[in-house]
């Protein structure tokens, strides 16, 4: 997910000998992330990480097209299980005729699902916008909440969804977006050895300095799209190569 408006587990003791997992990650000469004394990955190099990554997005920004929080949201609840793209797409003819909370809201049956149907799974989704824009309209005013807690009580949102409203929409750092990209490449690049995304967001809210949250999850999704693909990722053509556990020693 990307919005155009305002791994490698390693082995007991980082010896990194354990085969990694998906494509390329656990290849021949594959190695260990370098870490600290306390088991923690090496602030230094965490600095080098974000620091490659900045140069190579500097002006690293969310895919999903929007122009207000409530747009956001919606793309946001839309991009499950769908490319942004595709959400893209839907959302241009959506946002003309959705404008309110209530529009989504009062949406007769059938309807909201037909708009929505080419982003799949839309009669879920289309429960989701309607319970969570009903109480939008009738708990907060008609505004999309500007608070973690506030957001996670409406219907179809979760961490994920309310990080990239919090971050994008409002640039307010409360926590990472951690997607299929995120949570690959946090592992593959020794920044976790977590699965969950709750505790991988956790321990990076650790690592990372909260001042660059919000671009460091928009970085990490390009390198994963651009890259670090699931499957057969491209070691040699990153430009965190060099600092990856997880490329092979041909590649670097």
């Amino acid at each position: 997910m990307s919005a155009r408006g305002p791994g490698t587990r390693k082995g007991k003791g980082g010896a990194g000998k354990k085969k990694g997992t998906a494509g390329r990650a656990g290849a021949k000469g594959g190695r260990a992330a370098p870490h600290s004394e306390g088991g923690r990955p090496d602030p230094r190099r965490v600095r080098a990480l974000l620091e490659a990554l900045a140069r190579a997005w500097p002006e690293a920004a969310c895919a999903l097209e929007f122009k207000t929080p409530l747009q956001l949201l919606v793309a946001t609840i839309l991009s499950a299980q769908c490319t942004d793209k595709r959400v893209n797409e839907v959302t241009r003819s959506l946002f003309r005729k959705y404008k309110t909370p209530s529009d989504y809201a009062d949406a007769p049956p059938g309807v909201l699902e037909a708009d929505i149907r080419s982003t799949g799974f839309f009669n879920s989704k289309a429960r989701a916008l309607r319970g969570a824009c009903a109480a939008i309209r009738d708990r907060f005013g008609g505004k999309v909440p500007r608070k973690m807690e506030e957001l996670l009580t409406l219907p179809g949102v979760a961490r994920k969804t309310a990080n990239v409203v919090l971050g994008t929409a409002y640039g307010i750092p409360a926590g990472i977006v951690v997607d299929t990209h995120v949570s690959r490449l946090a592992r593959r690049l020794g920044l976790t050895r977590q699965k969950s995304p709750e505790k991988i967001e956790a321990e990076l809210m650790e690592l990372i300095p909260r001042e660059e949250w919000i671009d460091f999850s928009h970085r990490m999704i390009l390198l994963g799209r651009e890259y670090c693909k699931a499957r057969n990722p491209a070691c040699g053509e990153c430009p965190l190569k060099a600092l990856c556990p997880s490329a092979t020693q041909e590649d670097k």
